[in-house]
């Protein structure tokens, strides 16, 4: 793995700006700035408007908490964000994801047998990614489903965790605690 461009800033080199962002990050989050903040606080705004879009993904999306971390996981799996994979597969299991689902994303493959949800966000999620758009189809059954909040609200995961494998790609951010990454990259 190549080296992290952009590690935690020292206390001690924070600017007046990074300190104020990191101090209303812990204020909110109750934990220190983290995973994609870190590269994110050399632009503090940003930093903390990307922490109010995150809180409302992932705490307030009106997705099934299972939804949104398949969407989160297949993100991670487009971008071969290790980070990302490695924060949200925990999270995505305990919220009932079926295991050989996120194996079959992790090795970069269509899940087999996926309950309907799951296989409307996979549509939705791929054609997103790889048409830059999502057929009248896939939009039909997803609204259908999930409404049109829903749809606005994958459209959003997808987009946000993205902005966020972008900028951790960038800056080399590792897997955590030195761990090995935990998806392999995809053939070039």
């Amino acid at each position: 793995m190549a080296q992290d461009r952009m590690p935690e800033v020292p206390a001690d080199k924070l600017t007046e700006a990074q300190k104020k962002a990191a101090e209303e990050f812990q204020r909110i989050r109750g934990v220190p700035v983290f995973g994609p903040f870190v590269p994110l606080l050399r632009s503090p705004e940003l930093m903390l408007a990307a922490r109010n879009m995150g809180d409302y993904l992932r705490y307030k999306s009106s997705l099934p908490l299972r939804i949104n971390e398949f969407v989160i996981l297949i993100t991670a799996r487009e971008w071969t964000q290790q980070l990302e994979w490695a924060i949200h597969h925990p999270i995505a299991l305990k919220a009932g994801l079926d295991p050989a689902i996120a194996q079959a994303v992790a090795e970069g493959r269509r899940p087999d047998n996926m309950p309907e949800e799951e296989a409307l966000a996979w549509e939705f999620s791929m054609e997103l990614h790889h048409n830059k758009s999502v057929s009248d189809a896939t939009y039909a059954k997803v609204v259908a489903k999930f409404g049109e909040q829903g749809a606005v609200d994958m459209a959003g995961v997808n987009g946000y965790y993205t902005f966020l494998a972008m900028a951790m790609n960038m800056a080399r951010t590792p897997p955590p605690n030195g761990a090995e990454p935990p998806l392999k990259p995809f053939p070039k």
